[in-house]
């Protein structure tokens, strides 16, 4: 057997493990250090190479990007800032048709800006969103559908932990990636808002389950003095990390010591931190960030062992061949994302597509700045499609309401899907959208 086809038939063998429950990691380092021992028939440089890649594969200091946002999201989850941010939209928005479902949107973009985790943006505003919506008219399967929605910002605008991921895998600038997702993030959150006003404003009976309630106009209209007090804080720390990077002022590591720090002074000030919720913090930060970088080293040697069989030169050439051309090889690489986000998670689609598309895109000519956006993009889609769609999973989970199916929150959630669809053709067929604030 080639390398070639060892390394495809490797692939195949990987993918078998991951989908009969084998832990993403395990199946990437073994597969890898397995696939190194056959090309090289040399068990010892197997392990070698193994151990070079556990040391070299997390080294640089910029992987301590990673624990860092972790911590500064865990630490922002717990001061009630999602709240806040909800309860200030909700009020600027109090008088437009579907302002809720908006405000669900705008509340979710700003602390997507923050937090980076799309899951902890669905955990957080199904707790605060979703009754609000139910109590003002909003049918069930519009306001769940919503908040998981809109909940995929959490991984586009940054920062993002799928950017870093992204990043590290591609041998991209993660400060970089960071400011190219702000733009494609505002369009993909105006998208929903305009599809939210379109359904409001055009067919109510969509999202209603009767006429919206007069009492969102009725409530006590929230004072200047107050909305600033619940603002500032989330905004500020937007302003701190976003400016900074942009500015170059701060490293993406640097800014996430930043946020972290400023996370840890909001959520004292706010007295929402105790010595129990603070170790609670750091233990999550800790396995969180085990698990991400442990990710990282198995990823790094499956990508040297497909290097090695020569698999992304052998797919660039059979591409080459079919005469699809860049686009046309674009479009089977996401249709391929989607495919696997019906069964695997965001940071495992990653890992596995990563180091075989991104050689053959730059190979093709994109910016690999662009390509990491649309990859993106097309992985959150992933988090909304059935039967996997984590997101929802959250939503569902944190809803712990037996009367609402499933199924409801994935019906929901499918105009999102729609509009992110429509947002990802945009951006690759206009790639300046991705790259303008970076050159």
């Amino acid at each position: 057997m080639d390398d070639v086809t060892l390394g495809f038939t490797l692939i195949g063998v990987m993918v078998a493990l991951i989908v009969v429950g084998l832990p993403i990691g395990i199946t990437l380092i073994s597969t890898g250090a397995v696939g190194v021992w056959l090309i090289r028939e040399n068990p010892d440089l197997a392990f070698r190479f193994t151990a070079l890649a556990t040391y070299s594969g997390i080294q640089d200091y910029l992987f301590a990007t990673i624990p860092l946002f972790v911590l500064m999201g865990l630490l922002v989850s717990i001061s009630d800032v999602g709240k806040d941010t909800f309860d200030v939209a909700q009020n600027l928005l109090r008088r437009v048709k579907g302002g809720l479902g908006i405000a669900t949107v705008g509340a979710n973009a700003v602390f997507a800006a923050v937090t980076g985790v799309s899951i902890a943006s669905a955990a957080v505003f199904t707790k605060v969103a979703v009754p609000e919506m139910v109590r003002h008219g909003y049918s069930m399967r519009f306001a769940a559908g919503t908040v998981a929605g809109s909940s995929i910002l959490g991984m586009l605008i940054p920062p993002s932990l799928l950017m870093i991921v992204y990043g590290v895998l591609a041998e991209v600038s993660i400060g970089a990636m960071f400011i190219a997702g702000v733009i494609p993030g505002i369009i993909i959150a105006l998208g929903f808002v305009v599809m939210i006003w379109s359904y409001a404003r055009f067919a109510p009976h969509r999202i209603m389950t009767h006429a919206e309630s007069p009492a969102l106009k009725d409530e006590p209209v929230m004072g200047t003095a107050e909305m600033l007090g619940k603002s500032v804080p989330i905004l500020a720390l937007v302003v701190l990390i976003l400016g900074g990077l942009y500015t170059g002022f701060f490293t993406p590591t640097e800014a996430g010591a930043v946020g972290a720090a400023g996370a840890l002074i909001i959520a004292l000030v706010r007295r929402r931190l105790d010595a129990k919720k603070f170790w609670r913090v750091l233990r999550e930060t800790g396995l969180v960030s085990a698990a991400i970088l442990f990710l990282l080293i198995a990823a790094g040697l499956y990508s040297r062992m497909l290097s090695m069989a020569g698999v992304p030169n052998a797919i660039g050439d059979f591409v080459e061949h079919l005469g699809l051309g860049p686009y046309g090889f674009l479009a089977a690489f996401v249709i391929v994302i989607l495919l696997m986000g019906m069964i695997l998670d965001s940071t495992s689609i990653l890992l596995i597509m990563v180091p075989i598309g991104a050689p053959i895109a730059q190979a093709m000519g994109f910016d690999l700045i662009h390509f990491g956006i649309i990859t993106i993009i097309a992985v959150e889609m992933g988090l909304l499609t059935p039967p996997f769609g984590i997101s929802v999973f959250t939503v569902k989970a944190t809803l712990a309401d037996p009367k609402v199916g499933i199924e409801t929150i994935f019906a929901g959630a499918m105009p999102f899907i729609a509009v992110m669809g429509a947002a990802l053709v945009v951006i690759a067929l206009f790639p300046v959208l991705s790259t303008a604030l970076v050159r």
